[in-house]
């Protein structure tokens, strides 16, 4: 646990999956990124599916930011992405005398499915009814992303799954952000919107007067991913992605913005400076 602020912050691993390794590195040649992720004889790289859990004791807020792949897998999807999913979430709210009713917010960066698929799970039956895991919680989520999201191109259709994300807007549980430039929603948090990897992704910025914590998202997934140009195959913007990523590691030396990762398998966040022109990790934070 680290202190952001307001708020206590923890990082929290809800399973792994596996993804091809050229997907995840794009034009980086495999003789350069198999250094930093051993493949599997499928050519995959394991990674890790990250909720943050940041607690506002004072304002009674509870808030996590993105929920994992979830449960709602038959076999044979979860075999072909390698998705394993636990309980560890449930694990660590237990181990603070919480429960999932007490969850006050959940930030949806975006709506990919390894992102977003843990807001819901099959009540009975798989392939059944939906019930949503944590009902008395706002879930924000940027409505341009939304909308996108509704609307895929081909090339990303594959990632958006509506069994994640329509029973809460059927319930109205989405809090909409809106704008390029949207308020904070609440005390010691402001949101930085990214575009590169998919539009309007939502990024919770958690403020501190000494070094502010950045969930980094899709944005910089892993500590492998902090090079600018080490860009994923899955960003739909890949040269908005690295702007975003220069932007972002300049605060980190100016500002002394510490980031918070969405897969790294090893790492939940870090702390970067700058060594003759590249990103390096200065001190692993214990999230």
């Amino acid at each position: 646990m680290i202190r952001a602020g307001r708020f206590q912050v923890y990082s929290v691993i809800n399973g792994h999956i596996w993804l091809d390794g050229g997907a995840m590195f794009g034009v980086v040649p495999k003789v350069l990124w198999q250094k930093q992720a051993v493949p599997d004889k499928l050519n995959r790289i394991q990674l890790a599916m990250r909720t943050l859990v940041a607690i506002d004791d004072d304002a009674r807020r509870v808030i996590l930011v993105d929920s994992g792949a979830g449960s709602k897998w038959a076999p044979k999807d979860a075999r072909r992405y390698g998705i394993s999913h636990c309980n560890a979430l449930a694990e660590l709210l237990s181990s603070l005398g919480l429960t999932d009713m007490e969850v006050t917010d959940v930030v949806i960066t975006h709506l990919h499915f390894d992102h977003a698929g843990g807001m819901t799970f099959w009540k009975n039956e798989p392939g059944g009814e939906i019930e949503v895991r944590f009902p008395n919680a706002r879930h924000w989520v940027h409505a341009r992303h939304l909308e996108h999201a509704r609307n895929p191109t081909l090339r990303d259709k594959a990632s958006f799954m509506p069994r994640d994300y329509e029973e809460l807007d059927k319930r109205g549980l989405l809090q909409y952000v809106t704008g390029d430039e949207p308020a904070g929603p609440f005390e010691g948090m402001r949101w930085l919107l990214s575009k590169g990897h998919t539009p309007y992704q939502l990024l919770p910025w958690f403020e501190d007067d000494e070094r502010p914590l950045l969930f980094a998202g899709d944005m910089i997934p892993q500590i492998p991913h902090l090079s600018p140009t080490w860009g994923m195959g899955y960003d739909l913007y890949p040269v908005t992605t690295l702007e975003e990523k220069r932007r972002v590691l300049r605060m980190c030396v100016e500002n002394h913005l510490r980031l918070a990762f969405s897969h790294d398998p090893e790492v939940g966040g870090a702390e970067v400076e700058m060594v003759a022109g590249r990103p390096v990790v200065s001190r692993v934070l214990d999230l």
